[in-house]
């Protein structure tokens, strides 16, 4: 047998069987047996399948044992405490003895030392993969010795065995029922890299039919996204659609956003509006904090934001003239004030989301323009009418973050048509507001004071000093701002020579 083997080495025949991958080296694996006699001229490289494999670590190895004793394995290495694996092997084993003696010693290790050994039926792994087929094909085994199969250094050594396991189900898909995403991808995995095609179809069924978690979500997009097999595109396709955006749905994005919003703002039970609001704002906010380059983003138009505002407003005006001149006997006092109280939250929410989308600049020209809806806001009790003043600590705060860049004159033009509002309603702002951060509105009121012209300080902040001191605590505390300023114009006084600003250029006639 010896002298046999040493010939075939020496013609050069099993070199030509080790290229083609169908046994392994004897110096490279120290469990191969010497090649039988028996063995004739290697075979011709099988042809190209119609399944692409990816290119995973796997070796397979497998020698036909003719005249050679039965094989012997080194032990199962479990990891100290699991269990799991045992329990596989015993599954799996249970599962493949049910077609009666096998003819095929199947094994599989991983490169961390697992490894499991079971019996297997040469027909059932051929009928079943082709891969299986095509390096079977032509290897006989001696009556009563059966053939040997490695498949060593896998990546996922349970998943392989579970494929081989699915081999034997007659109806691999109500097999995979129960199982958990992970593990069906991984058996896709292997699916693919044995040819098995009937557990690529019944891993494909599986996934199109079980809930996704948002996790398992990115994980099934991103394997069948490199799954490039003709014979499923259209199951892989038909799986996508659960997160793929149509053409239409990109093109109706602006339309999508305005009945949802607009719904928000409409809706009539309380809760739900709140719960709702605070549902799209976070989408939204998540919309922009997107890193993931192949994350698509659906972004809400500025014009139709800025319609909605425009539509809320006009809504606010109205009811505030009618709640301006409601008179006894005209109805439920209380509900027409609800109402109010419900656009100005409206517009809260809309104007937030503005801010985060860092397009507000244009709100504050236009809430700075609502000297109408001002006017009507001073003739009606405190009491009903603060929500409208959180707009301004609203705007005031994002001006004072820096998050909203408008010139001088809006920044003017706004705190002469709402400041006195503020004042006035900022007790009732404190008292009834369930998230009132008191020191939130100050700081940001004051920087937005210091942002103006020495002249308007001036003026807004000495009227600030009378009310302060006859309001107390019912008045927002923007001392600070009035330390600043004070600073300013008496200490660090800067005259804004602009001759002084001018810069000095020297002219030189020299040559150099």
């Amino acid at each position: 047998m010896a002298g046999v083997a040493e010939n075939l080495l020496k013609s050069g025949e099993v070199s030509a069987m080790i290229r083609q991958g169908f046994i392994s080296s004897p110096g490279l694996s120290p469990t191969s047996s010497p090649p039988p006699a028996s063995l004739g001229p290697a075979s011709p490289s099988p042809p190209r399948p119609s399944f692409p494999s990816p290119k995973t670590s796997t070796l397979f190895e497998m020698m036909s044992q003719e005249g050679v004793p039965h094989r012997t394995y080194p032990p199962l290495r479990q990891p100290s405490g699991d269990q799991n694996r045992l329990r596989l092997q015993e599954r799996i084993a249970a599962i493949l003895a049910r077609e009666g003696p096998g003819d095929m010693e199947l094994s599989v290790s991983s490169s961390d030392g697992f490894r499991v050994t079971v019996t297997a039926h040469r027909r059932v792994l051929a009928a079943g993969s082709r891969f299986f087929a095509e390096k079977l094909a032509g290897v006989g085994g001696r009556a009563g010795r059966p053939v040997a199969v490695e498949i060593c250094e896998c990546d996922d050594a349970e998943a392989y065995v579970e494929a081989v396991g699915l081999m034997y189900s007659g109806d691999p898909r109500r097999s995979l029922a129960g199982e958990d995403v992970d593990k069906v991808l991984g058996l896709l995995k292997v699916s693919v890299d044995i040819k098995f095609d009937d557990g690529i179809l019944a891993c494909l069924d599986y996934l199109e039919a079980i809930p996704w978690s948002e996790a398992e979500e990115e994980k099934v997009v991103s394997t069948l996204g490199k799954l490039q097999i003709q014979q499923v595109c259209e199951p892989i396709r038909g799986i996508l659609q659960r997160v793929s955006v149509e053409p239409s749905t990109s093109a109706n994005t602006d339309s999508i956003y305005l009945g949802v919003l607009d719904g928000v703002l409409q809706a009539k039970d309380k809760k739900a509006r709140r719960d709702m609001k605070a549902l799209i704002a976070r989408l939204l906010r998540e919309d922009l904090d997107q890193s993931n380059m192949h994350y698509n983003k659906l972004e809400i138009s500025r014009e139709t934001l800025y319609h909605l505002c425009h539509k809320c407003l006009d809504c606010l005006l109205q009811l505030l003239s009618e709640a301006a001149n409601f008179g006894e006997g005209q109805g439920d006092r209380a509900s027409l004030m609800g109402e109010v109280a419900r656009e100005a939250d409206n517009v809260q929410w809309l104007v937030d989301i503005l801010i985060n989308k860092r397009i507000a600049d244009e709100f504050v020209a236009l809430w700075a323009d609502q000297s109408e809806l001002s006017t009507w806001h001073s003739k009606i009790p405190c009491m009903y009418r603060f929500e409208i003043s959180r707009i301004t600590a609203q705007l005031c705060i994002a001006i004072g973050r820096g998050q909203i860049l408008v010139s001088k004159d809006a920044k003017i033009s706004l705190l002469r048509t709402w400041l006195e509002a503020l004042y006035e309603d900022f007790s009732w702002m404190k008292r009834a507001c369930r998230m009132f951060d008191k020191k939130l509105i100050e700081d940001g009121l004051s920087a937005t004071i210091l942002t103006l012209p020495m002249a308007e300080q001036q003026e807004i902040l000495l009227r600030w000093f009378d009310c302060f001191l006859s309001k107390g605590d019912n008045c927002p505390n923007i001392q600070r701002a009035f330390e600043v300023w004070w600073r300013r114009a008496f200490f660090r006084q800067f005259t804004g020579d602009q001759d002084h600003l001018q810069p000095q250029i020297v002219v030189s006639d020299e040559q150099t």
